[in-house]
């Protein structure tokens, strides 16, 4: 799909254990959480995350890349890049990469403090935050996709 066009995307936050998985779109510059995948020695449950691509059917795929607060790659970065490369190969969809420093205790944070408001009832786990740090991800993306385009009208 050509650039400057709305597109579905969907967000991944890679771990070793679970994958965070987001839905967001450019017409409404909006993430949302949407799933947990298992991920382990024999790899990610691709059949779940199929299941999810067919689903959304998106334009483009978004992965984080980890890194430490000074720019650095953390030693998830190599496994993550991995993923991204499958996931390519898998969907022949473009890929995109997203600094994701941080992604995970901003999800941990507004998860709790939703919490403590009374807006979500039961206590967060561990596939809430990596569901919800895929949806940052996947905002930051769909942030700068924004910000991109209306710098492109005059």
């Amino acid at each position: 799909m050509p650039e400057g066009r709305d597109r579905v995307a969907l967000g991944f936050d890679f771990g070793l254990k679970r994958i965070g998985i987001a839905s967001g779109d450019t017409v409404t510059a909006t993430a949302a959480p949407c799933a947990t995948v298992r991920s382990g020695a024999a790899g990610p449950d691709w059949a779940a995350i199929d299941r999810l691509l067919q689903r959304f059917a998106p334009d483009v795929l978004v992965v984080g890349t980890p890194r430490h607060a000074d720019g650095s790659l953390s030693s998830l970065a190599e496994a993550a890049d991995h993923f991204a490369a499958q996931l390519a190969e898998r969907c022949r969809l473009p890929i995109v990469r997203i600094d994701e420093f941080a992604s995970s205790i901003e999800a941990t944070d507004a998860l709790r403090r939703s919490r403590s408001a009374g807006l979500r009832r039961r206590r967060v786990r561990h596939a809430d935050i990596d569901a919800a740090a895929a949806a940052i991800i996947l905002g930051r993306w769909l942030s700068a996709e924004t910000k991109a385009g209306k710098e492109g009208v005059a």
